[in-house]
């Protein structure tokens, strides 16, 4: 049995309590937070012990669940690393790069399990495509969301489009060359929509956009590749894939076929919508730091995934004139 504190009861950290419960081989010891309402309401709700001193906390548990707002993640984590518990933080892993790069040092000096949670990679539509990535040439993603006050303390690039850098970051394993960016501010203080180009060393291109000002709710990414093109619904929880493969022979007169004209052949078009195994993603993702914890693996979020996706997003900030100063 692992003994685990959570730090933050707001919205996402009252989900995590809730399926912690459901976790048997997790035993929650009790939360911290600083809202009087929220202590109240989770206490009642739960059942759980409510910890005022934070280092308490941090003493008798195993591990923290770390679910406060950005601002306060570095601090929390760092003092539960340096009393060698097994963390995991929600994205994005710090509020600056510096802290971010701080974690990743006092981490070397202890022998714990760090898990970032980038939740769309363990989205059951993300999972389905898993087998059908090969090498693919051009991304693009749109991330759209209607407004919500929730998230708007910080510009949209950290609040929704960092899930996309990670999913990109995690298929492509190729360094960036360049990066060209495009953000407005409309009703908050910071971009609320934002286009970011990344170009890889081995010609790889990323297309991604974010808005939390959208009419609709939107979350799709397109992977093409040679010879296919990946369709992923992250809301809606579909995956598409349509493949091509060059004509051998006679064909079937019913089937989907493409000239490519000049005496270059055929080829025949295949749809394909791979079995979509239901989930709670968030679920999967703390079951995922249990495993880690209990067999001294690597989480499929780590440390310096998260890490990585932040620098890149700050990079992205950078090229829209936005520095960490506003932030």
């Amino acid at each position: 049995m692992i003994k685990i504190g959570i730090f933050g009861a707001g919205h996402l950290g009252k989900i995590h309590i809730k399926l912690l419960k459901e976790i048997k081989e997790f035993s929650i010891i009790g939360f911290h937070d600083t809202d009087k309402t929220k202590i109240s309401e989770i206490e009642k709700e739960f059942s759980i012990k409510h910890f005022d001193n934070q280092e308490q906390l941090i003493n008798e548990a195993d591990a923290i669940d770390i679910v406060t707002p950005t601002i306060s993640h570095y601090n929390c984590a760092a003092n539960a690393l340096k009393n060698s518990k097994h963390i995991f933080i929600e994205k994005p892993i710090t509020n600056t790069l510096e802290e971010s790069e701080s974690l990743i040092k006092i981490s070397e000096e202890t022998n714990v399990i760090i898990q970032v949670g980038h939740v769309e990679r363990f989205n059951p539509s993300f999972i389905a495509a898993q087998p059908y990535f090969n090498n693919p040439m051009f991304i693009e993603t749109h991330r759209l969301a209607q407004f919500n006050p929730r998230g708007t303390d910080v510009p949209v690039v950290l609040d929704l489009m960092i899930h996309d850098l990670d999913i990109v970051l995690s298929t492509i394993k190729s360094n960036i060359k360049k990066i060209n960016a495009s953000g407005v501010s409309v009703v908050s203080d910071s971009p609320d929509i934002a286009n970011a180009r990344i170009e890889f060393d081995n010609g790889c291109v990323a297309n991604l956009t974010a808005s939390r000002i959208s009419m609709k709710n939107m979350r799709k990414s397109r992977f093409f590749q040679k010879d296919a093109y990946i369709s992923i619904d992250f809301l809606n929880k579909e995956t598409e894939i349509l493949k091509m493969q060059n004509i051998v022979g006679k064909t079937d007169p019913l089937s989907i076929t493409i000239d490519l004209g000049k005496g270059k052949g055929k080829k025949e078009i295949f749809f394909e919508k791979p079995e979509i195994i239901p989930n709670n993603a968030i679920k999967e993702e703390l079951i995922n730091f249990l495993n880690c914890i209990k067999n001294n693996e690597t989480p499929i979020v780590s440390l310096n995934d998260g890490h990585n996706a932040l620098h890149v997003a700050y990079q992205i900030l950078e090229k829209m004139k936005y520095t960490t100063a506003k932030l």
